[in-house]
């Protein structure tokens, strides 16, 4: 295979700039997920005297030590509580990721307690919906940690509650397909929230804190008049030994946590084939570099190949159909000794573009080879003359071959994705297994100056018709839609709506993606037992 060589100059101004941008924007990031952890951190107090681990504490004592974690979707619902992006606090209610708990990788979920008590907020729902739709495509044991007052009966609508039933529904649908869901219900599970635990195959309660109950005491009284105590009503005790509802009784978070891992250490769940290593030789430039080759104007040339040499194993790279369809560039290459093939843009997809990933997904398909789509495009290429060459046909081939791609398909967002090029190139609604962002990542139908320009040459015609042209009219109107457009655009925006699982530091993209691809092909070679129906309580 060949090598890439570096025309990265790491003293030039252009690679500063670029750096610095890219920082600016990760510690943005950064600050907001730090948002989140410093407002559940706020209830310390409180859980202290109850004698309870905060959330991240818990999920911190679940993972297994010096175990990679890859949270997922920290940026939940960013902006949606109405305050100013760099004031708001996201993530949804709802602290996920994929980790190792007693030598099993899983999926991880906890209710983030320490915020509104654990009530699942509007984009705590999707981002729930999203990781449950990962547990069931790559068949991966779910551990959930629960304490949640359940919906905010302030904020109701009725689409959450409608909507909320598929979360329950993915449950029963886990445990039919044989992957173990195991509950720590840390607090109170009240209501619907009650399925959450009872769907589960194996549930902990905590002595004293744990609540479940389909009706609280004040909705009992008000609906039936009976008069109960919660402990009465929902608490660990009685469901461990009347109802039957919970499986262990521990004694406070650290034992149901040390349950939860005896539970998984004690399931017979095979290893995968990426427990086998293949030798390897790491990328030949420093990840650090990933920081200054992507500019944030995006439409300022970059060389792919050059981000590509620093993800993959020993930077080799055998580039497929070098000298057809050059702005689009595929190949094969190995992260971390495993091979996947490797599909991005120098540019626009010109037809031969379109014809040669076609090619190149199909023959991966046929090969079983994971496909990585870099994005970094502007779209589809236009004008007369490759309309006349059967853009639109060789397009439409493309996403053909995309949409029912038989291989994992991994998405990075690492420039512009703009128009049917996020379509092409397998963007979130195509479905991809995983789908990431680095913090300079732009997604929209087009750029807001081209969108701007567009409506300015509509807008102008009908001037022209009625009579006259208002050009402060016009200017005014490509402002707005320039400002629109940069609004919606940028990953503050399009992370916060769940339209990536994340939005990751480019120096970890190398181990991001050799976690997600081993979580596909584990996914793929394991055959847990299914079943006709969940496990069931007695």
């Amino acid at each position: 295979m060949a090598t890439i060589e570096s025309s990265i100059s790491t003293n030039a101004t252009a690679f500063a700039e670029n750096r610095s941008g890219m920082l600016a924007l990760l510690d943005r990031v950064r600050a907001a997920e730090a948002r989140a952890a410093a407002a559940s951190n706020s209830s310390r107090e409180r859980f202290e005297k109850r004698g309870q681990l905060l959330p991240r504490e818990r999920v911190a004592l679940l993972l297994d030590p010096g175990m990679p974690f890859l949270p997922l979707c920290t940026l939940a619902g960013l902006g949606h509580d109405h305050t100013d992006l760099e004031r708001s606090v996201p993530g949804g209610g709802v602290i996920c990721g994929i980790g190792t708990v007693a030598g099993i990788r899983c999926m991880v979920s906890a209710s983030d307690s320490g915020i509104d008590a654990g009530a699942l907020q509007p984009m705590g729902l999707d981002k729930k919906l999203r990781i449950q739709e990962l547990v069931l495509e790559n068949k991966l044991p779910y551990v959930q940690l629960v304490e949640s007052a359940g919906a905010n009966l302030l904020k109701y609508e009725v689409q959450h509650f409608i909507h909320g039933g598929s979360t329950f529904r993915n449950l029963a649908r886990m445990s039919a397909a044989g992957l173990p869901v195991v509950t720590v219900t840390h607090g109170s599970s009240t209501a619907g929230g009650a399925y959450q635990t009872g769907l589960s195959d194996y549930i902990i309660m905590v002595r004293g804190r744990s609540r479940a109950f389909l009706a609280g005491p004040p909705l009992l009284m008000a609906a039936t008049g009976e008069v109960a105590t919660e402990e009465e009503l929902g608490g660990a005790e009685m469901h461990t030994t009347i109802s039957g509802l919970g499986d262990y009784l521990a004694e406070d978070d650290r034992d149901a946590i040390r349950l939860a891992r005896e539970v998984l250490g004690h399931i017979d769940w095979p290893a995968g084939p990426s427990a086998v290593a293949r030798p390897f030789k790491p990328p030949r430039f420093d990840a650090d570099e990933l920081l200054g080759i992507m500019p944030m104007d995006h439409k300022r040339p970059v060389d792919m190949r050059q981000v590509i040499a620093r993800i993959v194993d020993d930077s080799e790279f055998l580039e497929f159909g070098e000298n057809y369809g050059s702005a689009t560039v595929c190949g094969h290459a190995h992260i971390e000794g495993w091979p996947v093939g490797l599909i991005t843009n120098n540019g626009p997809i010109d037809n031969a573009g379109a014809t040669k990933a076609t090619h190149f997904i199909q023959a991966c398909c046929q090969s079983r080879t994971p496909i990585l789509y870099l994005q970094n495009t502007t779209g589809y290429m236009v004008g007369k003359a490759v309309e006349e060459g059967g853009m639109i046909k060789h397009g439409s081939k493309m996403i053909q071959a995309v949409t029912n791609a038989t291989v994992p398909q991994v998405t990075l967002h690492c420039g512009a994705s703009f128009g049917a090029g996020n379509y092409g190139m397998c963007g979130r609604g195509f479905h991809p297994r995983f789908c990431f962002s680095w913090p300079n990542a732009k997604t929209a139908v087009m750029g807001g100056e081209q969108a701007a320009r567009t409506m300015a040459i509509v807008t102008e015609a009908a001037m022209k018709r009625k009579g006259g042209v208002d050009q402060a009219k016009l200017d005014a109107l490509q402002a707005q839609i320039i400002q629109r457009f940069d609004s919606q655009m940028s990953v503050f925006s399009t992370s916060a709506q769940l339209l990536d699982d994340g939005v990751i530091d480019p120096r970890d993209t190398r181990s991001v993606l050799a976690t997600v691809l081993a979580v596909c092909r584990d996914g793929d070679a394991r055959q847990p037992q299914p079943m006709q129906f969940g496990v069931a309580r007695p």
